[in-house]
């Protein structure tokens, strides 16, 4: 199976990362978690100070999840508008984070709402990028049906990033849910053709499909250590890495 020595520090130039609304909440059983989004700003912001150009796309499950809301009557197109509002509401916070860390940072909405916040566009997500912001992603694709990770993949592949960090609650990606299965195994490198076969759950299919397809590799590591973006970035700690 290939895949780089992550012992040593892979000079990425751009990334971006999926940061799950769930990973905001902290301890809390919705919402955000003042303290916890001090935290990701803090490693967002220390991310970027390595020279790296940083996107993230956030996910709005604290607040709400379209699923969630098919499965309780409204109807999956809706409930995903919902759910794209409530990521907007993320970026928002985790703009106004960043930027108490001192560091320059842009919320853009796939769904425009511009009394709130700048309208996406590759163009000005790229202008961003270059000027060293770090660029907060909301609104998933701006269509319902297509999850945030899938989103993730779409402007990984659209702003030519080098890497899709996936941020999750456990340190990788098992054969089966860590929680629940004791016997689960941790993978330390799948290619994407692997987690696909394995319909290994870390990620919806159509991400996977779309990161293989446009040869971007993803790093699935834990997100709830200070300092695990800037670890996992410079190749320390428990991760898996999925190449192409």
């Amino acid at each position: 199976m290939t895949g780089p020595d992550r012992s040593k520090a892979e000079p990425w130039r751009r990334i971006v990362v999926k940061l799950s609304g769930e990973a905001l909440m902290g301890g809390e059983s919705h919402g955000l978690d003042s303290s916890t989004l001090t935290r990701i700003a803090i490693d967002l912001s220390d991310a970027a100070a390595l020279g790296v150009e940083v996107a993230v796309v956030v996910g709005g499950g604290n607040f709400f999840r379209g699923i969630a809301g098919a499965d309780k009557g409204i109807e999956r197109a809706r409930a995903d508008s919902i759910g794209m509002l409530a990521t907007v509401m993320n970026a928002l916070a985790l703009e106004f984070a960043i930027e108490k860390q001192g560091q320059s940072a842009r919320a853009l909405s796939a769904v425009p709402m511009p009394s709130l916040c700048e309208a996406y566009s590759r163009q000005a997500a790229l202008h961003h990028l270059a000027k060293g912001r770090i660029v907060v992603l909301a609104g998933g694709t701006g269509n319902p049906f297509f999850t945030t990770d899938t989103g993730a993949a779409l402007r990984g592949a659209e702003l030519s990033c080098d890497l899709i960090m996936k941020a999750t609650k456990v340190d990788g990606v098992y054969s089966a849910d860590p929680k629940r299965d004791p016997t689960a195994t941790r993978y330390e490198k799948l290619t994407h053709d692997e987690a696909i076969a394995k319909n290994l759950a870390v990620m919806d299919t159509a991400a996977f499909a779309l990161a293989r397809e446009n040869r971007i590799p993803i790093l699935v590591f834990s997100i709830l250590d200070a300092g695990a973006i800037c670890a996992a970035l410079q190749g320390k700690g428990r991760a898996t890495f999925v190449s192409p």
